[in-house]
């Protein structure tokens, strides 16, 4: 049931007959506490495991017990094989001190010869009606304390020695005279029962400090996961931006160099289109002053001739521009420059 999820191993969450608490109050199977043996830190919490082997020394022996007895009441509730534990027939009532089933008449002699060891016996069919809860409620008031002597672990024990803090039986107490001073053990669970709840008290009150710091860390945390989304979302859209700037040099310097380029396409047309007509001018001159001197009569020369070397003086006096003075067609050391600063 949810309510008893808390009797469950925290690392693997199954049933396990060997829970060992840990020092940080976590509870594992000896399964998850060998697998986080070598890391060597609780999987709840992350504390340290102190023991050099790994393994706790204290057994949780308020969970084991509780999946015991609730192993019993499931038991009960099923109602499958419920015999008695004498007799083995119908088992009608149940004793929580000797954890059997008896019959009724077994259920008679029960009572009849344990009556001075407060052995109550219930029925099945009451304990099947009740809640789980309440079936654990009485049998944790029908549990008695042993005598830590083991020659007396039959005894039932009322006194509690503070100087060894052990559970003793009324014989011990009478016999041993190293066990003093002595109280009640009622009294004594009662006294551990509330110095565990002020203990408990005073760290659910540190526990709103640590609560708050708690708060504060995520807090800034969240500052940090917003300032680094902020700073990407800023990154971004500034090499967006870069990207864009970069792009329309990239237009203006490509128009450049297009501009560039045609505009000495152009100069160099018109200069290839002047020496040209240069040279085909020259060749008709050679070829006019060859034919004139082959075919031509006197009369021809006389009247031809002036003309003629007129142009050809012309022709003389022109020159071809030289490579230094003229200029460059498509001059790119303006992009060359801008692209150099970009």
């Amino acid at each position: 049931e949810d309510d008893f999820q808390f009797i469950l191993c925290e690392g693997c969450r199954q049933e396990s007959p060997n829970l060992r608490l840990l020092t940080c109050l976590h509870t594992l199977c000896l399964g998850c506490v060998g697998k986080y043996k070598p890391v060597g830190q609780c999987p709840v919490c992350r504390t340290p495991i102190p023991q050099a082997s790994g393994i706790p020394d204290m057994d949780n022996l308020l969970f084991t017990n509780l999946q015991a007895r609730l192993k019993f009441y499931k038991k009960i509730v099923d109602g499958v094989d419920l015999l008695c534990n004498n007799c083995k027939k119908a088992g009608e009532f149940w004793c929580p001190e000797c954890e059997e089933f008896l019959c009724t008449k077994c259920c008679e002699a029960h009572q009849h010869y344990l009556k001075m060891e407060n052995h109550q016996a219930k029925r099945v069919v009451d304990i099947r009606a009740g809640s789980a809860k309440d079936f654990l409620e009485g049998a944790r008031k029908t549990r008695n304390l042993s005598c830590s002597n083991l020659t007396h672990k039959s005894h039932n024990v009322s006194i509690y020695c503070r100087t060894c803090e052990k559970a003793l039986c009324c014989l011990c107490a009478l016999l041993d005279s190293q066990h003093a001073p002595f109280c009640d053990i009622r009294s004594e669970t009662q006294r551990r029962q509330e110095e565990l709840g002020t203990i408990s008290q005073e760290l659910r009150q540190k526990r709103s400090t640590f609560e708050a710091s708690y708060a504060s860390l995520q807090g800034e945390a969240a500052r940090l996961e917003q300032a680094q989304r902020e700073t990407r979302e800023l990154i971004r859209r500034r090499v967006e931006q870069l990207v864009q700037l970069l792009r329309r040099e990239e237009e203006e310097l490509l128009g450049l160099v297009e501009a560039r380029q045609e505009l000495g396409r152009r100069e160099l047309s018109r200069e290839l289109q002047r020496v040209e007509g240069v040279l085909r001018r020259m060749e008709a001159g050679e070829r006019l002053v060859e034919k004139m001197k082959l075919y031509a009569t006197e009369q021809e020369v006389m009247d031809m001739q002036p003309f003629i070397r007129d142009s050809l003086e012309e022709l003389q006096r022109l020159q071809p521009a030289a490579g230094g003075e003229r200029a460059q067609p498509g001059d790119l050391a303006e992009c060359r420059a801008r692209l150099q600063a970009l």
